[in-house]
């Protein structure tokens, strides 16, 4: 399925916000259903069949968590994605148990909102993303877009960052050459190239410093290595 043919059900009762997001998404190439609250959305689900449902859990007439329990019952098993100023963690726990497939906070970066609807339409459709994407802890890197995502935050990349970084993600947990990174990034492997890496190396331990989890080993007489513990 072309990713210009994917159907999206947004259900936002704020205009301002839903039109935001049906402009931004509309410019991407989904194909996006606006209703501003439950009811509405309900009514236009049994009449279409949709490919992403984009829920806000509080809404008049019939809430977001209400409208996901009541298709689920009907075992719609459409994918969703609840959108919420509430930040509390049992109402995530609420939103995954009444049938939801992620769950982001408002105000949110539009990017990640991209990243979470193709992660999981990748699961459920055979669609090519435009951008190339790695989840790297809790980090996502957009290659093309030379953007490192930490939640709200966005750190922008150089080229170089940016290919250093996707190429440890492809390798996470194993060590590389050095050798092989120079070629593939530098498209060099003299002595002046390999100080260049050590420095955007550098560079790249400041970016993923926020999470614990994730660690750039050297290995010696080797390389590096990106670990990244589960």
């Amino acid at each position: 399925m072309e990713k210009t043919k994917v159907k999206i059900l947004l259900a936002e009762d704020d205009p301002n916000l839903g039109f935001v997001i049906k402009d931004n998404l509309t410019d991407k190439g989904y194909d996006v259903t606006h209703c501003i609250n439950g009811l509405e959305a309900e009514r236009v689900i049994y009449k279409e069949k949709f490919d992403l449902y984009l829920f806000d859990v509080m809404m008049p007439k019939k809430d977001g968590f209400t409208l996901a329990q009541e298709i689920r019952e009907k075992k719609d098993e459409t994918p969703i994605i609840f959108l919420t100023a509430r930040e509390m963690q049992e109402d995530k726990l609420k939103g995954f148990t009444v049938g939801g497939d992620d769950y982001i906070t408002k105000p949110f970066n539009f990017d990640e909102l991209i990243m979470r609807m193709e992660a999981i339409l990748k699961r459920t459709k055979s669609i090519t993303p435009e951008q190339k994407e790695f989840a790297i802890g809790k980090y996502i890197l957009m290659v093309d877009e030379l953007k490192l995502l930490n939640g709200s935050e966005t750190a922008s990349l150089t080229k170089k960052e940016a290919a250093l970084l996707e190429y440890l993600a492809k390798h996470a947990n194993q060590p590389v050459k050095r050798e092989d990174m120079l070629v593939k990034i530098w498209k060099d492997d003299s002595y002046f190239a390999g100080r260049s890496m050590d420095v955007y190396i550098t560079k790249l331990r400041k970016y993923l410093k926020d999470d614990p989890n994730l660690e750039i080993q050297n290995v010696h007489g080797v390389g590096f290595k990106l670990i990244v513990k589960e």
